[in-house]
């Protein structure tokens, strides 16, 4: 089963990041409101980064790295894409 780090842009501008086994199922998720509590005042939402992981640890570790980073090197890494 691959993982996947993903990053979100929120209506407010604002980038939320999460981790997944299914990128499609948990964007619904998000987009429907019963994903996590930050993104649900915060629709619409746009899928803007992700990369794939080999497992789960790897992947919590890598959203941690991100989840670190300030706003400016998120953005830096999204353009990279």
């Amino acid at each position: 089963m691959s993982w996947f780090v993903y990053i979100l842009r929120c209506r407010d501008g604002t980038l939320y990041t999460g981790i997944t086994t299914d990128l499609a199922r948990r964007l619904a998720a998000h987009r429907a409101g019963t994903g996590a509590r930050y993104t649900r005042a915060r629709r619409p939402l746009r899928l803007v980064w992700r990369e794939p992981q080999p497992d789960r640890s790897a992947a919590a570790r890598r959203e941690a790295q991100i989840k670190r980073m300030p706003r400016a090197r998120k953005l830096a890494l999204i353009r990279r894409r």
